[in-house]
């Protein structure tokens, strides 16, 4: 009788067992059906609200909780708020965050592919700039990074970078002799500089405007909308219309959290994705163009606007680069930019 009951509680337990491990396949396979799994996602960037990034970031949140009927919460982290340029690159590959949208040159460490907006003159125009990141080299760049848990998705512009100091009027290359700038950082644009007898510096973007007014460096090349957004034009004198660099960024995001969503889920986020693009890029001509005017009328800078011949002087300084990062950032990728959108 004893045995008897020994047996039958064995079957019991086992019976239970089995229940327990039916019901826990039962919820994990509820985790990744094809229903919209509820998630909070963090996207965090460094520059203010009133930037093309921004409004992307913006109306990505839009779709994403408007499409999944509030199941994701987007949380948008502006200005630094949650991680500077120093850190959120190392808390994306920890998950910590889901997407970043860093300038392209940040990861020129990584991959000195991520060179090409700084290539000196390489791109006319934002959708030259668009044309190289959506297609082939582009895109096989902004996958370079899988190692680290890291993908690329989509190129954001910001536009071309025009140069601001405090010092004197810049119109030809031998104006920068002597000059410090802050720079994104990396080879290229160290080389550029150096090529124009001038000093560079990185600084990360939160920190530029205190660098500027307390003589750090003596200038800065940027966007007019970082330029008028930031105020950098209050602690400098003189601004240079050059569009001779770019600042572009990508939507960065961690591959483990990227191939945790199901179907229904990556398709709503895909969908914000696109929509956040789709308004970065026509954001950032118009707001380039409206952040010039607000320069101008405030009138803190004088502005110097460059004639051909003088972009020219420019690129004839500044061409032996390509030759010297042909190698590092491959010949085809080179020749992909430089004949990007022609």
């Amino acid at each position: 009788m004893k045995k008897l009951s020994i047996f039958l509680l064995l079957i019991m337990s086992v019976f239970v067992l089995g229940a327990c491990q039916s019901d826990e396949k039962i919820a994990v396979s509820g985790e990744s059906s094809d229903g919209v799994q509820e998630m909070k996602i963090k996207f965090s960037h460094v520059v203010a609200e009133n930037t093309p990034k921004h409004q992307g970031a913006l109306a990505m949140k839009e779709y994403i909780e408007k499409e999944s009927d509030g199941k994701i919460k987007v949380e948008i982290y502006p200005n630094s708020s949650l991680f500077g340029d120093q850190d959120e690159y190392q808390n994306l590959v920890a998950n910590n965050i889901q997407f970043i949208a860093p300038d392209l040159t940040k990861f020129v460490g990584n991959n000195p592919q991520f060179n090409v907006p700084a290539l000196p003159f390489a791109f006319a125009d934002d959708n030259e700039a668009i044309a190289f990141w959506d297609g082939e080299k582009g895109k096989e760049v902004l996958s370079s990074l899988k190692d680290d848990g890291v993908i690329g998705l989509s190129m954001w512009p910001n536009g071309g970078k025009h140069l601001t100091n405090g010092k004197h009027a810049i119109s030809s290359p031998a104006d920068l002799k002597g000059l410090k700038f802050r720079t994104q950082g990396g080879q290229v644009l160290e080389s550029m500089y150096s090529a124009l007898g001038a000093g560079s510096e990185s600084i990360p973007f939160g920190e530029l405007y205190t660098a500027l007014d307390q003589g750090v460096v003596d200038g800065q090349e940027n966007t007019f909308s970082n330029i008028e957004s930031k105020k950098f034009d209050e602690v400098q004198k003189y601004m240079t219309v050059m569009n001779h660099t770019r600042v572009d960024y990508a939507v960065f995001t961690n591959t483990k959290f990227w191939d945790s969503m199901n179907a229904a889920t990556k398709a709503i986020v895909e969908g914000g994705l696109a929509a956040g693009t789709e308004v970065a890029r026509a954001e950032a001509k118009s707001l380039n163009e409206k952040a010039l005017e607000k320069i101008k009328e405030r009138g803190n800078v004088e502005i110097v606007e460059l004639t051909p011949e003088q972009v020219e002087e420019f690129k004839k300084v500044l061409e032996p680069i390509y030759e010297e990062y042909k190698s590092q950032i491959g010949a085809d990728v080179i020749e992909a930019a430089r004949n990007a959108g022609k």
